[in-house]
């Protein structure tokens, strides 16, 4: 059965300004421990992967259309004024519904898991484009480095389209942490190392991405047992780091069939 919802009419009040911060501000999401699911896509990623929502939010006049897996998802539903709708969406065609859901508990990395290396990319569509390769290609973790951009806010989850759920993820690491890892680490580059359709890729492994403009630091560089390259016979100077991703994470999959 539904659970009957709890109405809000008032722009002021205290939930409504709460989804408003993790819908619009990229790190709200650490001092709140929730973050905010807008849209059926989403939402329906969260549950296919187990999670249940603490909150199912949704907007007046969508709740009485409101789809059983929805209305029943959480143990409280909220319904919000059509009007004060645009006030938490972040979407330009604003979904009517959306999940809130308990942080995951803190973790630190598995040393042996396949590990996707975050080296400051900024780019929030770039972040959440490769946690969803991650995932489609058998990788378990994500490790981010510090000035890597949020791995949970909206702009990213939106990116991700439910690869959160399917993944460890490991944020504000410094470089020194990526030493416990106990896998080679391969270092993309565009202009030294092994070409990637000649290389012999190790599995376990970890992939670094660099930061879009700058590439791999020269600390994570050292750091990596081998440099990876992808031939380009068009003559581009370089890659975009989610395109780059995809292509050497897929590789790895690939190399282990």
């Amino acid at each position: 059965m539904r659970t009957p919802p709890t109405v809000i009419h008032s722009r002021d009040n205290a939930l409504l300004k709460d989804l408003r911060r993790l819908a619009q501000d990229s790190t709200a999401y650490r001092k709140q421990a929730r973050v905010w699911l807008e849209g059926d896509h989403l939402c329906s990623a969260a549950l296919a992967r187990g999670q249940s929502p603490a909150i199912a939010v949704f907007s007046e006049s969508f709740w009485p259309v409101a789809p059983a897996e929805y209305a029943q998802a959480a143990t409280k539903n909220v319904v919000i004024a059509d009007t004060l709708w645009a006030d938490i969406s972040a979407l330009e065609s604003p979904a009517h519904m959306g999940f809130v859901l308990d942080m995951p508990a803190a973790c630190g990395l598995d040393l042996h898991a396949p590990t996707v290396v975050l080296d400051r990319l900024q780019d929030a569509g770039n972040v959440g484009s490769i946690l969803r390769s991650a995932s489609a290609f058998g990788f378990t973790q994500i490790a981010a480095v510090k000035g890597t951009a949020a791995l949970w806010a909206p702009k990213v989850l939106r990116a991700g389209m439910g690869a959160h759920f399917a993944l460890r993820l490991v944020e504000g690491l410094d470089v020194q942490d990526i030493d416990g890892l106990r896998i080679p680490l391969l270092a993309t580059s565009s202009h030294e190392g092994d070409y990637l359709h000649r290389a012999a890729l190790p599995w376990p492994c970890g992939w670094i991405m660099g930061h879009e403009g700058q590439g791999v630091s020269a600390a994570l560089q050292q750091r990596a047992s081998r440099h990876i390259r992808i031939a380009q016979p068009g003559g581009e100077e370089s890659l975009n780091v989610g395109a780059a991703a995809a292509i050497c994470l897929h590789a790895s999959a690939a190399g282990r069939g």
